[in-house]
């Protein structure tokens, strides 16, 4: 149980920082917005999946 929550935890550490990194990037640049948007949404809601999940799966594990 204690490597599935290593590996969500690893996976969450590394979405947060792609989308830490390419979110900036994507704003910043004329026009990318309109071709990334769902893109982006997309990553935030699966890094909100994440989250969730390594919580039940956390409170599982006592």
């Amino acid at each position: 149980m204690a490597i599935i929550i290593q590996l969500l935890v690893f996976s969450l550490i590394l979405l947060s920082i792609i989308l830490v990194v390419s979110i900036p990037v994507i704003l910043a640049l004329p026009g990318k917005w309109d071709q990334s948007k769902n893109l982006i949404y997309t990553g935030t809601a699966i890094w909100s999946a994440i989250v969730i999940i390594t919580g039940i799966v956390n409170s599982f594990n006592t």
